[in-house]
């Protein structure tokens, strides 16, 4: 059975750096592609960044390209997303999701990823 399990968040101000992670247990982090979303109350799930299997390719909702990154160390079996240069937009609850297989791109959709994390709330204050 897999887990996925975030940590990190919390409350920051704007310009400031956060970093999540997300551990992954029951299964070689390896076998599996990671992503990220976010979600605001009463708002649809919304892709942030997403990095394949091997990672050696990453991607990025244009929202949080060029400030945002992605990685994991399938050693630790964990995933990380390094978010620097926030701003009040930025401020949701972060979800990690995992996916054994299917394509992978810059616009992905809740529906394809196949394991979650409990999700952390990042908020960023002005």
């Amino acid at each position: 059975q897999v887990q996925v399990t975030q940590s990190g968040g919390g409350l920051v101000q704007a310009g400031e750096a956060l970093t999540l992670s997300c551990g992954i247990s029951g299964r070689a982090l390896s076998t599996l592609a990671v992503g990220w979303f976010r979600q605001l109350p009463g708002k649809e799930r919304e892709f942030v960044a997403a990095i394949t299997w091997s990672g050696l390719t990453t991607y990025y909702a244009d929202s949080v390209k060029g400030r945002f990154i992605i990685s994991r160390d399938n050693a630790k079996n964990t995933a990380y997303l390094q978010m620097n240069s926030l701003n009040t937009e930025d401020t949701a609850l972060y979800f990690c999701a995992a996916k054994i297989g299917g394509p992978m791109g810059p616009r992905m959709q809740p529906t394809e990823f196949d394991y979650w994390g409990q999700g952390t709330q990042v908020t960023v204050s002005s």
